[in-house]
């Protein structure tokens, strides 16, 4: 592994650790006496455990692969969004919506994704937070954790057993 792609795998592991999410935009707006139109965002960030399971469901029901998606052709990439587009809305939802009482906005929200963001920025998302709900950049952490258990017997503490 090279030096900028251990970098990168670093600083997608510090963005995940500290929560920051992918901001995306959504409806841009046309205001009066202002040349360029206001754009809202909104932050993905990584869901609570429910949010994750239900993701992780949703993205395994669709049956394809991340790469399976980046080797598209025009007509394929149609076809997937006639598809499975309500299910993509469905996971960035479940992005956007963290907290306990997502459910009840979960629904409106995917709406509003799938009828007022670009279909650009619904793919690039996704591409972008499924590579971050994996859990490759945190086996070092899990081993180091691990190893440091103050419950897992100490060798000085085996002949002893105190």
């Amino acid at each position: 592994m090279d030096e900028a792609t251990a970098r990168a795998i670093q600083c997608e592991a510090a963005d995940a650790l500290l929560n920051r999410g992918i901001s995306i935009p959504l409806k841009g707006f046309k205001v009066p006496f202002r040349k360029r139109p206001v754009v809202l965002r909104v932050t993905l960030k990584r869901p609570y455990m429910s949010g994750q399971i239900d993701f992780a469901r949703t993205y395994l029901s669709m049956g394809v692969t991340a790469a399976q998606m980046a080797a598209f052709n025009s007509e394929e990439q149609m076809r997937f969004i006639a598809d499975h587009g309500a299910k993509i809305c469905h996971m960035i939802a479940c992005a956007i919506c963290v907290g306990p009482i997502r459910r009840r906005f979960l629904r409106p929200v995917s709406w509003f994704i799938r009828n007022c963001v670009e279909h650009r920025y619904q793919i690039g998302a996704i591409h972008r937070f499924v590579s971050l709900m994996g859990t490759d950049p945190f086996t070092n952490i899990i081993r180091l954790a691990e190893r440091t258990n103050p419950m897992k017997p100490r060798l000085s503490r085996k002949a002893k057993m105190s």
